[in-house]
Order: structure tokens, then C-alpha cells, then sequence
């Protein structure tokens, strides 16, 4: 990438003048424009429209907009930081860019959380701000190259080498290009170009100098103080997968912000795997609630529903990290230990969500997805029957296979043969043959197999398969990590006296009867 000459008066004149026709030759077709299409394409004319009325490059939007959403409006919801909409427009307690762009284009602060229109509008009324602010000329504002320490503060990270990390994403995504699809299927394209940014003050702040202490491959901007604590009062014991409901440098920046109150150990980015530590290992960020102080938090940039985000290079990527945590840890590769958020016990988060491919990334990983390839732990176990798919009938297809219920293919998919392996499995278990997969077959199901005395200390697969049948039979959720703690006890007590048996906290052969009967 080589740099530019200095600005001139000479050059400045000239470029003014280009500019000027420039700006004439723009308001027909903006350079690197999608073709007009007849009335259709709402996004990419609004895309357009912005660019021409505040006199920002119409890519340069584009690839802003790409970087902090991949184009999605999420239905008007905010992410992690409280921004809103496709152009990412912030409402919290440090920054305001919601509540700039609305004084700018005269939108209401309604219309730039929920209209994708008004709020590409929006952001490019913010961008026009801060280059005023900045005294480029028409000519400048014509060059997307000018435009780097305005896309930097865009991103609001504090912290100069996080600033340039967010501006160097969004030129790296105009030097090779952009072809994105909105959620309503609609095509925009950012043609590859090469591009020489002026990075003003950020040039010095090269974040490649910024190794993490504790991952070799991962860079280094720690957040803020008032977001986690220093030290852990637990053994290091789980890692805990998030998805960050936002873009790679935008969490990093709200982890850097003292109002967020919430931090991870580390981030991944979509694109290429890239990789931040933000906390150390060694003290205990705020993911996870009950999960916080055993575990290492690992989000993954992006948003729940959105498959677009987990790229292989991502899968990869993180993967490796947590293969490596692991190995340094000692913390066995499998899915009782490696959780994601929604599965630690006291949280209500979604995520990763049903679009993380937990097969896959287990697989990279090097370890066991505790079923034989097929996902067994779930936070709550959803009723089943004839027509139900997805990785729940999977899991009791498996069960149903080994148990010698012979399903055939493990396919996700409750058909004929599947109602007929749950009848036939109810009716040796005495349960109510009616093909249908409730609480009770699905504690009669995850409770298969050896039955040895356990107890608190007690740990192993045996153990997870109790704290499964406990989650069914209890209908909460009861966390599956293979060690028989305070947690599992009081589950055991909950659901012995639940079922009139001896409440002593200890699984003998009466409470393992009592969970394969399905009671």
C-alpha cells in the first residue's frame, strides 16, 4: 500500500476542480454505484441518495455499513453497545450519534432506530459532521482516502489503536470489495479498488505492536477497569462461546467504555479470524453471570440471527484459541466444558443461537461433542413429535439408536420410523406409548445407561448424563459440566423430594430407577 504525496496548494486547486465535476458526474451515478433497477433496490437508493445529499463517498458508506452489520436492521433492536440500524447509529451513556444524526437530518430518533432509510441518511449526516468539523473541502470529500480519521472516530473507540483497527476494516473492505445481501434478498456490491488512506494521528498507532500476554496470536487492548474484576475466586475450568451482538472493533470499544459493565477475554473477528484479548485469563471479565468466575468468555463478532457472520475463518480461528486454552488449563475438549452462553445456568441469553455449528467447531477444536457427533446438552428440552426438526430430535434419535430403538438415519427429522422408536421405547420404559417426546421420555432418554453411586465430588460422564435427565425432569436448567457440585446437589434434593424418595442428595439406585422410569 503506498502512501500519497503531500496535499499542495497546487494539488488542493486541482483537486477542486475534479472535485466539482466529480460531484456533477456522482449525482447521475455514483462511483461504484449498483445499477438503477427501475424503482427497485430500497437499500442500495438510499445507499445512493446519502452519498449525493451529504457528499460522502456512496462505497465508503457502504463498506461502514458492512463492517458494523453486514447491511442487517435487526428489526430495529440494538446491539450490545445500543446501536440501531444498519448504519449503527449509538444511543448510550458516552456516546450519542443516535441523537447527532437526528439534530442533522431532522429524523426522528424513532424513524433512525426502525426506518433503513432514514438511518443510512443518518450516518452519513454524522460523517458530513465530522468532516466539516475537519475543514474538508469538496474536492477532499470526493477522495474516500480523506475520509480515514473521520471513519476512525465513527467507530468511537477511545483509544487510538482500537480507532485504527475499526478504520482499517472498513478500508480493507474497499480495497477487496463488498458484495452483501439484506435480509430481504436484495444484492449491493463495493467494487474492489486500491486505496492509500491518510491515517493522520492514527499512522503511529500500529496495533500490531499490541501482542496479548496470554494467546501469541491474538493482539491486545485491554478494557476498562470498571468492567471486570482482577483475579478469580474459581479454578479455571469452562470456556463459555459468545456471539457479540455487534461488530469486532465496535465490542471493543464498549468494553473500553466504564458504563458498559460487561468484557470478555477474548473477541474473534468475522472476516478473518482475527483475534483481541481485552481481559487476561488470569482475572474474571463479566460474560456470563454465574459462569464468570470458572470461566474464559470468547465472543464472536456478529448477531445471533444472522448465519452470514461465522465464516470458517472465524470457526477456525477460535478453534484454535480455545484448543489452546484448553491445553493450557487443562480443560477437557468437550461440550460439558466448552458451553455457549445460553447454556450457563442464571442467564438469559440466546446466543451463540441456533446458526453456530457446534459439530463443526468441536471437530476444530479436537474434542467430543458428547454424543457421538450429535449435541446432547441443551439448556431446556422442547417437546418432540411427528413433523418437529432440528438438533433436539437429533439428540433423541441418537439416544433412541443406542439405546437398540432403531431410528435409522440420525437426520434432525420426526418421521414415521422416529414415532414408532419413541412408542416402542415408552412402552418397554411403562410410560404412556403416544410416540410424542415430553419431559418424561426425555428424562427416561438422557438417563440411559450404567448407573454408579454419585455424589457431591463425584465427576465424569456419568455425572452429565444425570444433569441432563435433571434438566428435563426438573424443567430448569441444570449446568452440564461433568462435576457433581452444590448446584447438582441441590438439583438431586429438588427432584428426590419431588418424587418421594429418601432426600439425602445422593444418586443411588432408587433416584437412577426413578429418572429412567421417566419420573
Amino acid at each position: 500500500m503506498h502512501r500519497r504525496p503531500p496535499r499542495t496548494p497546487l494539488r488542493r486547486a486541482a483537486l477542486s476542480v475534479l472535485g466539482t465535476l466529480a460531484v456533477l458526474v456522482t449525482a447521475v451515478q455514483p462511483a461504484g454505484a449498483a445499477p438503477r433497477s427501475g424503482g427497485q433496490d430500497p437499500v442500495g437508493r438510499a445507499f445512493t441518495g446519502a452519498a449525493v445529499e451529504f457528499g460522502v463517498p456512496r462505497d465508503l458508506l457502504v463498506a461502514l455499513g458492512y463492517g458494523e452489520t453486514h447491511l442487517d436492521d435487526h428489526a430495529g433492536l440494538p446491539s450490545q453497545a445500543g446501536g440501531y440500524g444498519v448504519m449503527h447509529l449509538v444511543s448510550n451513556p458516552d456516546r450519542h450519534t443516535l441523537e447527532l444524526a437526528s439534530r442533522l437530518t431532522g429524523e426522528a430518533p424513532s424513524a433512525l432506530r426502525e426506518d433503513t432509510r432514514a438511518n443510512i441518511r443518518g450516518g452519513a449526516a454524522v460523517l458530513r459532521s465530522y468532516a466539516d468539523e475537519a475543514g474538508l473541502g469538496p474536492a477532499e470529500r470526493r477522495d474516500a482516502d480523506a475520509w480515514y480519521p473521520l471513519v476512525a472516530r465513527y467507530g468511537g473507540m477511545a483509544d487510538p489503536s482500537g480507532a485504527r483497527l475499526y478504520a482499517d476494516t472498513v478500508y480493507t473492505f474497499l480495497a477487496e470489495g463488498v458484495t452483501a445481501r439484506t435480509p430481504d434478498g436484495e444484492e449491493l456490491t463495493v467494487r474492489a479498488r486500491p486505496v492509500a488512506p491518510e491515517r493522520g494521528r492514527y499512522a503511529s498507532a500500529s496495533v500490531a505492536s499490541a501482542q496479548s500476554p496470554d494467546y501469541p496470536s491474538a493482539l491486545w487492548v485491554p478494557a476498562s477497569t470498571a468492567n471486570y474484576a482482577v483475579g478469580r475466586t474459581a479454578a479455571i475450568s469452562k470456556i463459555v462461546v459468545h456471539v457479540t451482538q455487534g461488530s469486532y472493533a465496535g465490542s471493543i470499544s464498549w468494553f473500553q467504555n466504564p458504563s458498559a459493565q460487561v468484557s470478555a477475554h477474548y473477541v474473534v473477528r468475522s472476516s478473518d479470524g482475527q483475534i483481541t484479548q481485552t481481559v487476561r485469563d488470569k482475572d474474571t471479565a463479566w460474560h456470563a453471570r454465574s459462569g464468570n468466575a470458572s470461566g474464559i468468555g470468547i465472543e464472536h463478532e456478529g448477531y445471533v440471527d444472522n448465519p452470514s457472520w461465522f465464516t470458517d475463518s472465524m470457526y477456525r480461528s477460535s478453534a484454535a484459541l480455545t484448543a489452546y486454552l484448553c491445553d493450557r488449563y487443562g480443560i477437557p475438549k468437550d461440550r460439558a466444558h466448552i458451553v455457549g452462553h445460553s447454556e450457563v445456568p442464571n442467564n438469559d441469553h440466546t446466543d451463540p443461537g441456533p446458526n453456530w455449528n457446534w459439530t463443526y467447531y468441536m471437530q476444530l477444536v479436537g474434542g467430543s461433542t458428547g454424543g457421538g457427533g450429535v449435541e446432547l446438552t441443551f439448556p431446556s428440552y422442547d417437546t418432540l413429535r411427528a413433523g418437529s426438526s432440528g438438533a433436539q430430535v437429533s439428540a433423541a434419535q441418537s439416544l433412541l439408536n443406542a439405546q437398540q430403538f432403531d431410528v435409522g438415519a440420525v437426520d434432525g427429522s420426526f418421521g414415521s420410523r422416529t414415532t414408532a422408536a419413541v412408542s416402542s421405547f415408552q412402552h418397554a420404559k411403562g410410560l404412556g406409548a403416544d410416540g410424542v417426546v415430553g419431559a418424561r421420555t426425555w428424562t427416561a432418554l438422557l438417563s440411559a445407561g450404567t448407573t454408579p453411586a454419585l455424589s457431591q465430588g463425584s465427576t465424569g460422564s456419568a455425572v452429565q448424563r444425570l444433569q441432563r435427565a435433571l434438566t428435563a425432569a426438573l424443567g430448569r436448567t441444570v449446568s452440564v459440566d461433568g462435576t457433581f457440585g452444590s448446584g447438582t446437589q441441590q438439583a438431586v434434593r429438588d427432584y428426590q423430594s419431588g418424587r418421594s424418595l429418601a432426600v439425602d442428595g445422593a444418586v443411588g439406585p432408587a433416584t437412577w430407577a426413578a429418572l429412567q422410569a421417566g419420573r
